[in-house]
């Protein structure tokens, strides 16, 4: 390789380095690449206002954690345990949620949009202002759901209920 593309590549590399360090440690504002926390155990983690796009946190333990105003769009959730999470405000548009669960978290004024989780337990959960639309769920989870569901989604606009088909 000649050195002035050896130069360029290493001043390209180094420049996005600078870059991801800048916004992430600086500005304060985290980068938006995909991690993969599989299995891992997050009890009582902060990770609020984060933007964890399409990372897979595919059964982990994430009992009691602060996922608050986070964007969680495609995350995999699938066989995680968010037992008593704060999820208020995240954003889990098309969020894969199969067999997770969401006993008695906080999902006030969530976007689900397009997630799937026909599995997932949602016993106890706060959705007040949750957006459903178009979330494949049980009939039996819908039909709980339906229980609690109050409020309109301030990003969407829509109502709970309507989203999740109440009757």
């Amino acid at each position: 390789m000649n050195s002035r593309l050896c130069h360029w590549l290493v001043t390209a590399f180094l420049s996005l380095v600078c870059w991801i360090f800048t916004c992430t440690l600086v500005l304060g504002v985290p980068a938006a690449i995909a991690d993969d926390y599989t299995r891992a155990t997050l009890l009582n983690a902060d990770l609020s206002g984060r933007d964890l796009t399409d990372s897979s946190f595919t059964s982990a333990n994430l009992r009691n954690s602060n996922l608050s105003h986070s964007n969680l769009e495609g995350v995999s959730f699938f066989g995680a345990n968010l037992e008593g999470a704060n999820l208020e405000g995240a954003n889990l548009a098309n969020a894969t949620l199969d067999t997770a669960r969401f006993t008695g978290s906080n999902l006030k004024d969530v976007v689900l949009e397009g997630a799937f989780a026909f599995n997932t337990k949602f016993q106890a959960a706060l959705i007040e202002g949750a957006d459903f639309t178009n979330v494949d769920l049980r009939r039996d989870v819908q039909l709980l759901l339906c229980k609690g569901a109050s409020g309109v989604n301030p990003v969407t606009g829509r109502r709970t209920r309507e989203t999740l088909n109440c009757d």
